[in-house]
């Protein structure tokens, strides 16, 4: 069995670790007031490695779920020892603090060495411990789920026990409430190792989109491996695209390789050391991400530690890719804020109390409906916060005046088309009915760009 890409420590000059290492740790801490639930729930998942990273440097606003990798299986259910565990609950914390999902990856490349998957996953009894190991697990680090990173199970026999050993999890992990995702091989034989009874196992798979194609990774290999997997039945919105953070032939990090040449950030190859090497640079990263957007659920890297900060960062360009010219409101303006057919949005009654309706109402130039536009994402009026009522998400939940208290209800971010959108529930503000009737309440609603959905700031 060869690698389809390196899943364990690989083997790194110490210069060149200790230059990614370097490059991952300037990045900014992670701000909690920025988004992380992506347009049309897109996802932006990152691998973090036990053995390289900081936890502190990862840019948690920019990502939605994070897989610490890795912890592996013994063969006769039980697990491994994780590396690094205060690294792991450092991670949880950071991550449920910026509403990042975190999941443990468990298996990996590990050398090529499958054997404890394919010897648990063929008896009944050794399944049950592992899935009860792997709950026990997830409980104990607090964790949003699992992503199964098995290298690689067969077509035949070893396939069939690995849709059985998915079945089981996906049943103890979904029913409460928990993640379970894969990583699976882009193309090739092993492709048929995963049964299509797995696509309905699991919330969506990692496609490993690397470590193949001439030259490395590139967008047309990439793309053609993703729609290999819709073919065979996984839906759009389960396939997410992963890209790699480094070259090859030989194994330089993408931060490494920007270290020794900046221009490197929008190539894809150049000479290193006497050789071309390959990777995917800036623009390409961008062209694939619109492509997910189009026909995927998403984007995944392997791995977060070897990536830059600032304006070179790889996952700074999916995400300012999915936003498709998002930008944050003018912050310190105050005004009337218009929607539809002019109608000003104003607090019922110019009423300070807790839970007071925002609604649509003639504009009348007094305080009810003078909003300032605040550099947190909030929108104020009286000296209060437009809310979600109940921090809900889902559609026709009303807007309503509250104490300003930083959560993810009060944020609204300006998007290029007109709308704003309320990350936390990834809906936009909305006029009710479609109408401007005066005392028309605002809600939640699934951002569509219809004019009850446009609104002008001040």
């Amino acid at each position: 069995m060869s690698s389809p890409r390196p899943r364990r420590r690989p083997a790194l000059a110490a210069g060149l670790l200790a230059l990614a290492t370097t490059a991952a740790t300037l990045a900014l801490t992670p701000a909690a007031a920025e988004a992380v639930v992506l347009p049309n729930n897109f996802k932006s998942v990152g691998y973090l490695p036990s053995w390289s990273g900081n936890v502190n440097a990862v840019q948690y606003q920019k990502l939605t779920h994070i897989n610490y990798a890795f912890v592996l299986p013994n063969s006769n259910g039980t697990l491994r020892a994780v590396e690094n565990p205060a690294k792991l609950s450092s991670l949880v914390s950071l991550g449920h603090a910026n509403n990042v999902k975190v999941s443990i990856a468990i298996g990996g490349w590990n050398d090529g060495d499958d054997s404890a998957f394919e010897a648990l996953a063929a008896n009944s009894a050794t399944r049950t411990t592992f899935v009860n190991n792997v709950v026990n697990f997830v409980n104990q680090y607090n964790l949003d789920g699992v992503d199964m990173d098995w290298e690689y199970p067969d077509p035949g026999a070893s396939a069939n026990n690995y849709s059985l050993l998915m079945s089981q999890l996906s049943g103890a992990l979904r029913s409460r409430g928990k993640l379970l995702t894969a990583a699976v091989v882009a193309e090739g034989y092993y492709r048929d190792g995963v049964p299509t009874a797995v696509f309905g196992h699991v919330d969506f798979l990692n496609i490993m989109a690397y470590d193949g194609g001439s030259p490395h990774a590139n967008y047309d290999w990439s793309i053609n491996a993703v729609n290999g997997w819709k073919a065979r039945g996984l839906p759009a919105a389960k396939a997410v695209l992963g890209v790699p953070f480094y070259s090859r032939p030989g194994y330089y990090t993408y931060a490494a390789l920007v270290g020794m040449d900046p221009a490197n950030a929008n190539r894809d190859c150049a000479t290193v050391g006497g050789a071309q090497q390959c990777w995917n640079g800036i623009p390409t990263v961008k062209r694939k991400t619109q492509w997910a957007l189009a026909n995927a659920g998403g984007m995944m890297n392997w791995e977060l530690s070897q990536d830059t900060s600032g304006g070179t960062s790889l996952v700074s360009a999916i995400y300012d890719t999915v936003m498709g010219g998002a930008t944050p409101p003018p912050t310190g303006r105050t005004g009337p804020i218009t929607g539809i057919a002019g109608k000003c949005v104003d607090v019922a009654a110019a009423s300070t109390a807790n839970g007071t309706a925002v609604q649509l109402y003639t504009c009348n130039g007094t305080a009810a409906q003078n909003w300032t536009v605040a550099g947190d994402g909030t929108l104020r009026a009286l000296g209060k916060c437009a809310d979600v009522t109940s921090a809900g998400t889902a559609n026709g939940t009303k807007v309503q005046l509250w104490d300003c208290n930083g959560t993810g209800a009060q944020v609204w971010q300006a998007q290029s088309n007109g709308t704003l959108r309320n990350p936390a529930s990834n809906r936009c503000l909305d006029a009710s009915d479609n109408s401007s009737a005066n005392g028309t309440r605002l809600q939640i609603w699934d951002c569509f760009g219809g004019a009850n959905q446009v609104w002008r700031l001040p």
